[in-house]
């Protein structure tokens, strides 16, 4: 019993963090337009589309009994605590983004992520501070295993969408598994291992609320893709395999919408 609950927590909450793979270092999205230099119809392996269709149809009546409303209400609490709270969740990132980084050979941005998680966890009072921004450490992108799997040379393999879990390829569930195989040093201190200071709970709160924080900044961002798209199935589809792309390229390519400050815009409007 014990089991299944853990597998059905981890289920549950990915539905809504598998939203963060739209999401740039700032947490912010794009979902203007198909930018058909990085993807055309014939690329996309969408090997199972009529069962794909059907999932994420019932992934989007998730969305809205739960998630939206709960990420609407999230909107309610003071700027800083929303504020601190997205610091914090930026900041335990990085111990997924450091050996990627690595992994990826990208040693400058690993050393700034290394300086940035280490000033940030003492000084910042685990994060909800961003002090390593004020001598010059500006936060850089994130990194995961499906990107370095695709840095490496792994094709993506077809697309597809899964119940709760949402839209993936088979190279980024691969990269997901590591995450669970020891490649998550926050998920080793609080789930794998038994420690004194963490919980189970612990992991998956904080995986909930980063995706309830990248919810509610992005509500503008996906009523607009709903309301504009004639397809919005293709529409997701397209963004997120146009978003891998851009990360494992590296493109300099920023995202609309918000960082952390825009909290501040988001209570005026």
């Amino acid at each position: 019993m014990k089991k299944f609950l853990t597998i059905f927590i981890i289920s549950f909450v990915s539905q809504i963090i598998s939203l963060n793979s739209f999401a740039g270092s700032d947490g912010s999205v794009e979902m203007k337009k198909v930018d058909k230099t990085l993807e055309t119809t014939s690329e996309i392996k969408d090997c199972f589309e009529t069962v794909n269709r059907g999932i994420f149809a019932f992934n989007q009546g998730l969305d809205k009994i739960f998630f939206k409303p709960v990420a609407k209400g999230y909107r309610y609490l003071p700027k800083p605590i929303r504020s601190g709270t997205s610091n914090a969740l930026s900041n335990l990132s990085n111990v997924v983004t450091i050996p990627n980084n690595i992994l990826q050979g990208q040693i400058k941005e690993a050393g700034i992520n290394t300086l940035r998680f280490s000033i940030n966890s003492t000084l910042g009072i685990a994060g909800i501070f961003d002090v390593a921004s004020y001598y010059g450490l500006n936060k850089l992108d994130k990194e995961d295993y499906g990107q370095t799997l695709g840095t490496w040379g792994v094709k993506e393999g077809c697309y597809f969408v899964l119940p709760v879990l949402g839209p993936t390829t088979v190279r980024d569930s691969l990269g997901s598994m590591i995450n669970f195989s020891g490649g998550d040093a926050w998920y080793n201190v609080t789930i794998a291992n038994d420690t004194t200071y963490f919980e189970n709970s612990d992991y998956y709160y904080s995986r909930l609320t980063a995706g309830v924080d990248f919810r509610a900044k992005n509500l503008e961002a996906f009523d607009s893709l709903e309301k504009n798209s004639l397809d919005l199935y293709a529409s997701v589809r397209s963004l997120y395999l146009q978003d891998r792309k851009r990360k494992i390229l590296n493109l300099d390519e920023t995202t609309e919408t918000m960082n952390d400050d825009d909290w501040e815009e988001i209570d005026t409007q």
